[in-house]
């Protein structure tokens, strides 16, 4: 069984057991926690329940294993004007990384 789950408004196909990254900015806890996400949007399997917008009474367990930051990407701008300078910014987004527990419907 799997599930797809809505966080920091991007959106995770998810199941048992399955580890994934996360953006830190929607979830504040600390290692070992446990996170609940409410909004899911489908349950998937042998019987599929698609949610509009969710599937109520659905939920998603999850347990924190770490906090990290994701690689690096340049955003670079330049335009073809003759006082307009090359700008080049570095990001890395904070992530976490979630072992998921249950699904339950």
């Amino acid at each position: 069984m799997y599930a797809i789950i809505r966080s920091g408004g991007k959106q995770y196909r998810v199941a048992e057991g399955q580890t994934v990254r996360v953006e830190r900015d929607v979830l504040s806890s600390a290692k070992e926690d446990k996170v609940t996400f409410g909004d899911v949007l489908m349950i998937g399997g042998d019987q599929p329940k698609v949610g509009s917008p969710t599937v109520p009474g659905a939920s998603v367990l999850a347990t924190v294993l770490r906090e990290s930051r994701g690689d690096k990407i340049i955003v670079f701008k330049k335009k073809n004007r003759k006082n307009h300078t090359k700008r080049a910014h570095g990001h890395r987004q904070d992530t976490v990384e979630l072992r998921i527990d249950s699904i339950t419907v």
